[in-house]
Parts: C-alpha cells; sequence; structure tokens
C-alpha cells in the first residue's frame, strides 16, 4: 500500500500547478468571433425545437466564424441565451471536435420559447449548472444525459460559465466562477419570478454548488414577485464547496423553517472515493461538502471504535439529505457517480421526480444519511446502459 502521503500527493496532481496556467487571450480580437451575424440573434427567428429541444443561457464568448458556431472559454460581453442538442463529432479546420449544434435567440423570443414549453409540461423546468474542467459540448452532453436518463417532464436548461475546460486551470475556473455569481443570480432569479414556472429542479456538479447556493440565497432574499417557493428541489452532485460554508450559508435563507415548510430539500451526493475533492480539499485545507472526510480526527477516532467507517458528514436539519455513494463509486475520479454509477442514477432519477425515499438506500446512524450499496443485479458492463451515457470523446486541447 502506498503511504497515505504520497496517495495525497498524487491526488494532487490533477490540480498542482493551475495557478500557473494563465488565460491567454488568444491570437484573434473578440470582437472578431461575434462579428458575423449569425452571433446577433434577430427577433422572432424559427427555432427547430426538435432538433434543438434543450435551452440553454451563457456567459461564454461565442466564435461564429465557422460553419458550426462553437462557445469558448472565454468570458462574453454579454449574456446569450439559445437552444441545443446533444453534441456531435465535427471537423474544425483539420481537426476533429465534439461540439454541441446551437442557435442563438433573443432573449425575448427564449422566454417565450421557455414557457411555451413549461405550459405544455407541468410547469416543471430542470436548470443544470456544470463544474470545474468543462467545455460547453461536455456541459452539453452531461445535460442531454440527464434528460435522457431522467424523463424529465418540462424544459432543460443548461448554465454554462466559462470553465476553461482543462486540468490545470482550478484557479482560472474559480475565478470565473466568481465572476460569474452576478450573471448567475440575475438569470435564476428572472426564472424564478416566472409565474408559469411551478418549479425548479436545480441540479448542481462538483464547483457549480458556488454558483448555486448564494443564488438562491439571494433570489429567497430579494425576489419581488414570487416567494422563491418554486425553487423546491436541489440537488448537489460531488459538491466543491467548503462544508462548514455551506451549513452556515444554508441555515438563514436556503433551508429556513418557511421554505422547508414550502417544501424545499436539498440532496448531497458525496463520496469519499471522490479523488477530485480530495485535492480539492488539499488545496482548500477544509472538507469538501461532496466528501465525507474527517477533519476532526477525534471523530475519527471515535467512529473507528464504534467499528463504523470514518466518514463525516454535514449536520442534520430538516429538508437535508445526504446520499453517500462512496461504495458504489465509478470513473478514474469517482467525481461524477450520479452520470456514471447504475445504483447512484437510478437514485438521482427518483430524486428528480421527488420521491423522496428509496428501499435501495440503507440507514446509517445519522437519520439524514444514507449509504448506496453494490446492486448484484446489475450487470458489470451495465452501468453506461442503466445511466444513457454515450461512448467518451477526447476532446482535443
Amino acid at each position: 500500500m502506498l503511504p497515505s502521503r504520497l496517495l495525497a500527493a498524487l491526488a494532487l496532481v490533477p490540480l498542482s500547478g493551475c495557478s500557473i496556467a494563465a488565460v491567454d487571450y488568444g491570437k484573434i480580437r473578440h470582437a472578431e468571433y461575434v462579428a458575423d451575424p449569425r452571433c446577433t440573434a434577430q427577433p422572432g427567428a424559427v427555432v427547430d425545437g426538435e432538433a434543438l429541444p434543450y435551452f440553454f443561457a451563457t456567459s461564454r464568448l461565442p466564435d461564429c466564424r465557422t460553419a458550426d458556431i462553437e462557445l469558448l472559454h472565454h468570458r462574453g460581453d454579454q449574456m446569450r441565451y439559445g437552444r441545443f442538442n446533444a453534441p456531435r463529432d465535427v471537423v474544425v479546420g483539420k481537426k476533429k471536435k465534439l461540439l454541441a449544434p446551437v442557435v442563438f435567440q433573443t432573449s425575448a423570443d427564449w422566454w417565450r420559447a421557455l414557457q411555451a414549453e413549461a405550459d405544455r409540461k407541468q410547469g416543471r423546468v430542470l436548470l443544470y449548472v456544470h463544474g470545474y474542467r468543462e467545455n460547453f459540448s461536455t456541459t452539453s452532453k452531461d445535460a442531454a444525459q440527464i434528460a435522457r436518463m431522467t424523463g424529465f417532464d418540462g424544459p432543460i436548461i443548461e448554465y454554462s460559465w466559462p470553465s476553461q475546460g482543462k486540468i490545470l486551470s482550478y484557479v482560472v475556473d474559480e475565478t470565473n466562477m466568481y465572476h460569474d455569481v452576478r450573471n448567475f443570480r440575475d438569470f435564476l432569479k428572472s426564472l424564478a419570478e416566472q409565474g408559469w414556472v411551478k418549479e425548479i429542479v436545480v441540479v448542481s456538479h462538483s464547483l457549480g454548488a458556488r454558483l448555486v447556493i448564494p443564488a438562491i440565497s439571494f433570489v429567497d432574499r430579494t425576489s419581488s414577485s414570487a416567494d422563491s417557493s418554486n425553487i423546491s428541489n436541489i440537488i448537489l452532485a460531488s459538491p466543491d464547496i467548503d462544508r462548514e460554508t455551506f451549513e452556515r450559508d444554508i441555515e438563514e435563507e436556503v433551508l429556513s423553517a418557511r421554505r422547508v415548510a414550502n417544501n424545499r430539500r436539498i440532496t448531497v451526493y458525496t463520496s469519499r472515493a471522490d479523488k477530485a475533492l480530495a485535492a480539492s480539499r488539499a488545496i482548500h485545507g477544509y472538507p469538501r461538502l461532496g466528501s465525507p472526510y474527517c477533519f476532526n480526527p477525534f471523530e475519527a477516532a471515535d467512529l473507528k471504535a464504534k467499528g463504523l467507517p470514518e466518514r463525516c458528514y454535514p449536520a442534520s436539519r430538516p429538508g437535508l439529505t445526504v446520499i453517500d455513494t462512496t461504495d458504489v463509486s465509478r470513473g478514474s475520479t469517482g467525481h461524477s457517480n450520479f452520470l456514471r454509477s447504475a445504483v447512484a442514477c437510478w437514485d438521482f432519477i427518483d430524486v428528480v421526480a421527488n420521491k423522496r425515499a428509496r428501499p435501495e438506500r440503507v440507514a446509517t446512524i445519522w437519520a439524514h444519511v444514507f449509504r448506496l450499496l453494490p446492486d448484484p443485479a446489475v450487470p458489470k458492463d451495465g452501468d453506461d446502459a442503466i445511466c444513457h451515457r454515450t461512448p467518451e470523446v477526447e476532446e482535443p486541447q
């Protein structure tokens, strides 16, 4: 077995050196990327909703110089709205890339289309917020997978902030995430204040939790035409947010007694096998919400003395449920179990569908914490089919 210090060093490799990965402006003026008329949405433009079934809002800078529009890792000059579908392989120049087909809409047209889609359903909307090391295409792939996997009965919205999509750009991603806080909170406020939006299911992954929690608190405090009770189902998958910060920040508004009484709840998916969050803990110094690491060594020793796993979780409070996916972890980093592990995917599907309990969950000594265990009925290679995953495609960096 490798020494613990060596394991910690290896865990840090994906994020080490991230502070030296500067952002390159590039060889092209950013104004040239958006000079083509396709980057300027035209009022009343017809959009094929069957070909482009999903919605997006983004602060990324687009590149409209080629046949296929690409959303870049640079910060954009404005918020843009449009429609997209799952990404496909295209050739850009001499390189093959995975690109999501997109079309832009004016803000007014986008909101009207979103309302029409929500009105045809149940008034439910699912909003997906991605995390670190994502480009628009990888995020679109995940959003499309969530749609297929859950069969969600309403519009799917992807909110895409300018993550760099690179291993060594973690600090840049943090910087851009914080830079985008105002954009996202204003967007979420506008969404929550639409009278036709009856329920918002918010799904965030990884670093996205640091956008979502403060934004919900902001909407709770400032929403004028609604009480924000339609933000009811909040799912944090592998959240890369300080655990103690989360506990403090949900107390006043996000999971206050009146919010919980209005049916709000938070489900957290956590895993002790999450290598990405182990690296984040090494960088930030404190445990992340998505990893049940015991910061207090005495608490860990007490658990061990009782013959229990040395796993520590956020404190119990009404409206909070924690799902430990350690034992069903999948992938090289264990950071996306809700999209990769059959057992976790089943649980996630039910949470999106507003089911509060599942017989597959194993109770723990904490009433709000449950473990997921391997299901012997799942074939060894059954995760991808059950989770509706498509084959991985390597993106050129």
